[in-house]
Order: structure tokens, then sequence, then C-alpha cells
């Protein structure tokens, strides 16, 4: 009989706070999870955003052999710079950073400065890279800086830190059931409290660009 491994939480990478305290800088950052279905959605959401968008870290469940490709599908229907994400990379106006796999990926914060960071460790929620190490990550270090969103994909990656992120401030967004392929991670994270806005997904990248424009 296969042993299933334990159901690890964002704690087996890094603590939560215990007090968020980021001052509220210029520019917002975009932190987006999705696992099924996330592939397409992440499309749709990416196509309207303007060149010069703010910048916007990904984690998508994928096997790690597909990373690279799905990149090249999104720079294909996107204006802004998408690319794999490297250790140390600037999160930057007018780039999207994609998780390469396999490694869990963080934002960290220099001064006014965000980037990320690829980190060795167990799968959270069996999942590495782990969308609840991303916005833990950003709750910890950006608080109100940041907006989440939470995309259709199966199981609860996500939910309990994205709780975290919103009351660190942050603005969270989850797609909705009638537009998610699967309604699992959005919906844990609507039942834990964690969502400020349930939204279609073709309206999503409008509030997130207006929420960007107007620093809100």
């Amino acid at each position: 009989m296969t042993k299933v491994p334990p159901k690890l939480t964002a704690d087996s990478i890094l603590a939560p706070v215990d007090r968020y305290a980021c001052p509220r800088m210029a520019n917002k950052i975009v932190v987006v999870g999705a696992s099924t279905g996330g592939t397409d959605a992440l499309q749709e959401f990416l196509r309207p955003m303007p060149a010069d968008m703010n910048g916007i870290v990904i984690v998508q469940h994928l096997p790690h052999d597909y990373n690279a490709l799905l990149a090249r599908q999104l720079q294909n229907c996107c204006a802004m710079q998408v690319r794999l994400a490297r250790d140390g990379d600037e999160i930057q106006k007018g780039v999207v950073l994609l998780s390469p796999g396999d490694r869990h990926l963080l934002v960290q914060r220099r001064g006014s400065v965000f980037f990320v960071e690829l980190k060795e460790g167990p799968p959270v929620r069996r999942h590495r890279p782990s969308v609840d190490v991303l916005f833990r990550s950003t709750a910890n270090c950006a608080g109100a800086n940041a907006i989440g969103v939470i995309l259709t994909g199966m199981g609860d990656d996500g939910a309990a830190c994205m709780v975290e992120m919103k009351k660190a401030g942050a603005l969270t967004i989850a797609q909705d059931k009638k537009t998610c392929v699967v309604f699992g991670m959005p919906a844990e994270a609507i039942r834990r409290g964690g969502v400020h806005h349930t939204l279609p997904l073709a309206a999503i990248a409008p509030k997130v660009i207006a929420a960007c424009h107007h620093n809100a």
C-alpha cells in the first residue's frame, strides 16, 4: 500500500509574522495562485493587462517540465513580459514572474524593493510550489501593498494564507463558481473569510488594474 505523505502547511517553509508592519508604498504587487483550469484562466486574466502594469507573480500547479511552455503561451497573449522567475528577481512593472516548478516561490522585501526567492522544501498542501507559501510570504512582507488573486483549482492550497493576506491589509479576489473549471481553492478561501471580492474571471483583471491605478 502506498503511504500518503502528510499534508503540510506553510509553517514548514516559513512562519507567519506576529504583526504586519510594511509601510504603504507607491506601487502594489499582484500575486496569483491557480491550479486545475488555471492555464486557460491565466491567459484570460493577463490578456487585458497593459504593458506597464504593476509586477505580477504567479504560482500555477504544473509538472515542472511544463512551466516554460506555459510562460511562452502566456507571453503570446499578453503585452507584459512573461518569464520564469529566477532567484532574486525584482518584481517590476511590466513583468510577470511565473513559478519555475519544483521549488517554492516567495515574495521578499529589501527596503522599498520587492523580489522573489526560490526555496527548497517539502510540498505544502501537497504542492511545490505552493500558493499558500506565496501568499504567506506576501502577507508577511508586503501587507497592504499587495493584491491577491485565487483562480480555479482543486483542493485548498492558498485558502489559509489568503486569510493572512486579507488580515495584513491586502486586497483579495477569488474567481466565482460559474467561471471556474474546479471551484475548490476559491471556494475554500471564501469559506474561510479570506476574500473581499468574488468575481467572474472576465471581471478580475479590470478590478486589479483599477486597484493598482488608484493605489487602493
